[in-house]
């Protein structure tokens, strides 16, 4: 089964001192979420987008903390003569003051700024690009933190995720970026958004139709109805997938040489969706009519 169309499952670990760091969902969904983010402050302030992601997951494990829930703040900075909307929480010491934002992004480039106006950083932006490891140390020399281990941590989320991978990135989705203005405070509600195939979806919610899908992710609901081959007016299933982009021919590489087994409740239409293909792809590469029943235990090409 895809590993990103499961359910989203928090396998426990802790971030103390001599935890050991182990692959985790939640992290791997926050990447997916804000990795674009990231390289946009890293073309605009010249700070690696490892060292951006990284600091966003270990500060506000996965988004999940009190601080980013409550105030958007990704990156546990303090009020420090912030002038704008606060909000508390204890830390190194009781009811401390934090800087809250609208949105993610404001955070991210909060975050930026912090350190590219703070004298204490300036070294860090002579060391290269890719030197996640000099900006990881460099960040704890300059006391952004009090954990010991804190540029450990950083460098083993970036190793376990390979984060430096988008460090050499040129270009970033712009849809993504604008998609993390808007989960502002009082927004929550929005869909999380995922990325599979070279494409970005979203899981349905009970209710939900394209025209008020449309409306969250400035995506026409026409078009969407178009990408996910579906009417209009059709009212969606909890838990279906809505693509939001045009979907691929084939499945991504890593299914070469695989096949889809067919089982208990699932239609061409279903499979196409779970694997981000074009229905009409499915069949032709299947060499199959558009009238074929599929039965349980068929096998099916899927790349």
């Amino acid at each position: 089964m895809i590993r990103l169309l499961l359910t989203l499952l928090i396998i426990p670990f802790s971030l103390g001192i001599n935890a050991q760091m182990r692959w985790n969902q939640a992290y791997q969904q926050y990447i997916n979420q804000y990795k674009d983010l990231a390289i946009e402050q890293m073309h605009k302030y010249s700070i690696p987008a490892s060292i951006t992601l990284a600091q966003g997951l270990f500060e506000s494990g996965a988004g999940l903390s009190a601080l980013a829930k409550r105030g958007n703040n990704h990156f546990g900075i303090k009020c420090h003569g912030w002038t704008g909307a606060k909000t508390y929480h204890t830390d190194d010491a009781p009811d401390e003051c934090f800087r809250a934002y609208r949105n993610v992004r404001d955070s991210y480039e909060d975050h930026s700024r912090f350190l590219v106006n703070g004298n204490r950083y300036r070294n860090l932006f002579r060391l290269g690009i890719t030197d996640y490891k000099g900006w990881a140390r460099g960040l704890k020399a300059a006391g952004y933190a009090t954990n010991p281990k804190y540029a450990d941590r950083l460098i083993e989320i970036i190793q376990l995720y390979r984060l430096y991978e988008y460090d050499r990135s040129k270009g970033y989705n712009r849809f993504m970026v604008r998609h993390s203005r808007d989960i502002s405070v009082g927004r929550q509600d929005l869909h999380p958004i995922y990325e599979f195939n070279k494409n970005y979806y979203l899981k349905a919610r009970a209710g939900d139709t394209f025209k008020s899908i449309s409306k969250e992710v400035g995506i026409s609901y026409r078009a969407l109805a178009r990408y996910n081959e579906r009417d209009r007016r059709d009212v969606l299933d909890e838990g279906d997938i809505v693509y939001l982009k045009k979907k691929k021919t084939k499945a991504p590489k890593a299914y070469k040489g695989r096949m889809h087994y067919v089982r208990a409740g699932e239609s061409m239409y279903t499979i196409s969706q779970l694997y981000g293909i074009r229905l009409r792809s499915l069949y032709k590469m299947n060499r199959l009519s558009p009238y074929y029943q599929i039965k349980v235990g068929d096998r099916l090409k899927i790349r």
